[in-house]
């Protein structure tokens, strides 16, 4: 018998570094990157129903998300049915705090938590390994949202490796009006790429060693992503606000995976805060999110 309902956290990710290699002939680009789990989390609530997979979200983005199987956490439920051999009937509350479309990976965060929730729901016996399998059948980003801490991401960013990472971050995330689609930015990488050669990708010595020592003014300095240029070209108003960030004091900014979200590293919460109050003042972003992390993945928490 099934439990009466399973809630999931699950985190926001940033990519400290996202060196991104040519295109791959299934249409996927080679990718060297290193994920970070912050403390900016949406909650997945399973629940017993019939007939189905029924879905509903409240908070961010609730009124753009779809609520068929064009939602990763509604794959995600069809996913661990079909592999308990189950009937794929679950009620699916999520309540979200990841920006949509906003390069924090919110839909793949979902998903894991999708995951999780189900297996846990129908008492299933999934271990995560198994878990880490259907995760990447749904999505590059999904495996990590399941693992959560800090990892380097190779392949199309499925394939993951611990990394060592001391003590904890501060940071500020400036949340943009609109979502910037993350195949339009690549595509846009490619055509400012164009007639030149693109290197293989590499996670840099430089963030591994920040990392390690728990340094976060070297790790400012590591910050770095291949999409930057290219989410810039297509809002140019990032350019701006990764200024001022700058001008604010912050260690580094960066634009979060495939953006809009801009990424901020402060010294510490106190810092932290201060810069969220000078970030707010810029007319630039509409709203603006303090998070620590590392944290961990998926997990369930009541």
């Amino acid at each position: 018998m099934g439990a009466a309902s399973v809630t999931v956290r699950v985190p926001a990710k940033v990519n400290l570094q996202l060196s991104v290699g040519p295109l791959r002939a299934d249409g996927f680009h080679e990718l060297a990157t290193v994920f970070h789990a912050v403390n900016l989390c949406d909650e997945v609530i399973a629940r017993p129903s019939a007939g189905g997979i029924r879905l509903s979200v409240s908070g961010e983005g609730a009124e753009i998300l779809p609520l068929d199987d064009a939602n990763l956490a509604h794959r995600a439920a069809t996913l661990v049915a079909e592999r308990l051999g189950l009937a794929p009937d679950v009620e699916l509350h999520l309540n979200k705090a990841i920006p949509v479309a906003g390069g924090m990976a919110g839909g793949s965060a979902d998903a894991a938590a999708a995951l999780v929730a189900c297996d846990a729901l129908w008492r299933g016996s999934l271990g995560r390994d198994e878990l880490s399998v259907l995760a990447a059948a749904l999505g590059s980003d999904v495996p990590f949202a399941l693992q959560g801490g800090t990892a380097i991401g190779t392949g199309r960013g499925e394939r993951l490796t611990p990394v060592l990472s001391r003590g904890s971050f501060s940071w500020v995330f400036a949340l943009a009006d609109g979502g910037l689609s993350t195949p339009a930015v690549y595509a846009e990488c490619d055509r400012l790429r164009e007639g030149r050669s693109t290197p293989e990708p590499y996670v840099s010595d430089m963030l591994l060693q920040a990392l390690a020592a728990g340094d976060p003014l070297l790790l400012g300095k590591a910050l770095h992503n291949d999409l930057q240029s290219a989410a810039i070209s297509l809002r140019a108003s990032l350019s701006d606000l990764l200024e001022i960030g700058d001008d604010l004091g912050a260690l580094g900014g960066i634009v979060s995976g495939s953006g809009p979200t801009c990424a901020f590293l402060a010294r510490d919460g106190e810092h932290a805060l201060d810069l969220a109050v000078g970030l707010t003042s810029t007319g630039l972003c509409r709203t603006v999110r303090t998070a620590t992390g590392p944290v961990a993945g998926a997990r369930v928490i009541g």
